[in-house]
């Protein structure tokens, strides 16, 4: 378990802690900002091995083990993710940033199956797929709620404050993910994963708006069926799939109780409100390093929007200059020094183009 001390980390060692016949952990990594619940995990679990910082996380990714569940936030949770799947482990994924900085790289060292999502909507397109081939897969959906201002237009959203931001709909999340949430940099970053995960182009994955996030993605196939997986907008599930692939824990979630009334809403995605989207799909499809380019731009505008030396519509706009001006080089022989170093770079930019504003 990496980055155990986290929201996924201690959901996880929930699910350990209520199924004991089931799982067993040999292994836990945090990044030290909780150094007493760490030690409070390290002395319940007694794993074979412990560690705080990003060494320590990518020495025990290669701990022999069932599954490494990759928790940890942010662009140091690549090379860990390389380390696991070196050692042929079953890697359940929740550090998108692998995924969307060094994609080409992480591809290229998984071997077919190895990965299995974490993320709520791409735990759910996989769990969908399994009702067809890969050659009768038509479109992937990727449902989205809004986040807090959804409705709103660009000129509404001029004024917006980060207090405002933080009010996810659904979610308690971090300060980053909840204002990506906001600004659907979020959904952004997960349509370039799903690209990832599953080999799909990008014209054949869509975004749409579902307020009450009960149905966490689909799958459409080429005969019309549209199949879904549906839940609480919670992460218990994509958590215990991670962990037991290709099995279900019993009694992870609670069900949705059929017996009360409920209306769901899809709402098209406001490509000109909310340009990410279209943003982060340009920036896959440019390829090499440019999706690294967006996720660490975006980190420094997130930042510089909650310091107040940024407006709420700015973000999107700064990543795109920066995304403009990024030379991607070729993805062919991209190292993880490469994805490094276009990481610092847009992080450089982002900050000069803020200062400039």
């Amino acid at each position: 378990m990496l980055g155990s001390t986290g929201s996924i980390g201690t959901q996880a060692l929930d699910l350990v802690r209520a199924h004991p016949d089931r799982f067993r952990v040999v292994g836990l990594t945090a990044g030290g900002g909780n150094r007493s619940l760490f030690e409070r995990q390290v002395e319940e679990f007694a794993p074979a091995v412990s560690g705080l910082g990003e060494q320590a996380s990518v020495d025990i990714a290669a701990h022999p083990c069932d599954v490494v569940l990759n928790g940890i936030t942010g662009a140091v949770g690549l090379r860990p993710t390389l380390a696991a799947l070196d050692a042929g482990t079953t890697l359940a994924l929740a550090n998108k940033e692998s995924l969307i900085i060094g994609g080409p790289l992480v591809r290229a060292r998984a071997r077919p199956g190895q990965i299995v999502p974490v993320d709520s909507e791409h735990s759910a397109i996989a769990q969908s797929l399994r009702a067809g081939g890969a050659d009768e897969v038509d479109r992937l959906v990727l449902t989205a709620s809004g986040g807090p201002f959804r409705g709103r237009t660009r000129t509404e959203l001029a004024d917006v404050t980060p207090e405002q931001a933080l009010v996810h709909p659904n979610f308690a999340m971090g300060t980053v993910i909840t204002t990506n949430s906001a600004t659907l940099v979020n959904k952004g970053l997960e349509v370039i994963e799903a690209h990832l995960l599953f080999d799909v182009p990008f014209d054949r994955i869509d975004v749409v708006v579902h307020p009450q996030q009960l149905i966490h993605s689909m799958v459409q196939f080429v005969d019309g069926a549209v199949v879904a997986q549906l839940g609480l907008p919670t992460m218990l599930v994509p958590i215990s799939m991670g962990l037991a692939w290709p099995d279900r824990v019993p009694g992870a979630e609670t069900p949705i109780d059929w017996t009360q009334a409920a209306d769901w809403r899809f709402e098209p995605l406001d490509d000109d409100a909310f340009p990410a989207v279209r943003l982060a799909r340009q920036a896959g499809q440019r390829g090499g390093t440019a999706s690294a380019a967006y996720n660490a731009a975006n980190e420094v505008c997130v930042e510089a929007f909650h310091d107040g030396r940024l407006r709420f519509v700015d973000i999107v706009d700064v990543v795109a200059e920066v995304v403009g001006r990024h030379d991607v080089g070729s993805a062919q022989h991209l190292t993880v020094d490469d994805v490094l170093a276009a990481d610092a770079w847009a992080r450089t930019e982002a900050a000069q183009i803020v200062e400039g504003t």
